[in-house]
């Protein structure tokens, strides 16, 4: 006597998800930022040798939305404007006359990104995928203040001055989970600046850097429909 065991068939979720031409939706998530500095070999500034320059990250929130036309089922272009919350510093440690002094410039901004991305995933097992996702981006940071000026004395009241502009390369994966009347996604980019953003200005907290480029890692939650 013979018997057969049958698994019960798994029930595929919007399986004409992938077939459509275009698509949208929404992202919320977590960013941590922080800079990628390139420092001038050190120098006496006045009579203080600066020892130590750190950036520190920190982190924020991004809000955004999901527009996506697909080329077929397995490649899709996606555009993700978003608001992005963020917030870095930099540490500085002067040996001075009077012994150790470090101060910490924190850089909090307000950036509104233009993501365009090229996505490719795998075939669909049931209701789920992997992907990979890479491409570009433009960010206006309405917190940018390069036009302001630095007149105190006071080191403590100098500011870091950072441009409005950035342009950047980006890079990332994410599973998609098909559900029974959305699409939930959890992807991890990596955003890397390509332009200085620094706005040097000669102040003992700018002449040390030769370069400061934006670097930013991004963990969203997205749900399109």
């Amino acid at each position: 006597m013979t018997t057969a065991y049958s698994q019960k068939p798994t029930t595929q979720n919007l399986p004409k998800f992938d077939h459509r031409f275009i698509h949208f939706g929404f992202l919320i998530g977590g960013n941590s930022a922080n800079f990628v500095l390139e420092r001038l070999p050190p120098t006496v500034i006045g009579a203080d040798t600066l020892t130590v320059l750190e950036p520190n990250s920190a982190s924020g929130f991004n809000l955004g939305i999901v527009s996506a036309m697909h080329f077929n089922q397995y490649f899709s272009l996606r555009f993700t404007p978003n608001l992005a919350f963020s917030s870095r510093s930099l540490e500085y440690t002067f040996q001075t006359q009077k012994g150790e002094k470090k101060y910490i410039k924190d850089i909090e901004s307000t950036l509104i990104n233009f993501p365009l991305n090229i996505k490719y995933k795998s075939a669909r097992v049931n209701n789920f995928s992997a992907y990979v996702i890479f491409g570009a981006a433009y960010s206006l940071d309405l917190a940018a203040n390069a036009g302001s000026e630095n007149l105190s004395t006071n080191p403590n009241d100098v500011i870091v001055k950072l441009k409005r502009d950035d342009y950047m390369g980006q890079l990332g994966f994410g599973t998609d989970f098909y559900l029974q009347y959305f699409k939930f996604g959890i992807e991890l980019k990596m955003s890397y600046g390509i332009r200085d953003l620094l706005g040097h200005d000669n102040t003992a907290f700018s002449s040390p850097i030769e370069q400061l480029r934006s670097k930013m890692f991004l963990l969203s939650l997205t749900f399109e429909g």
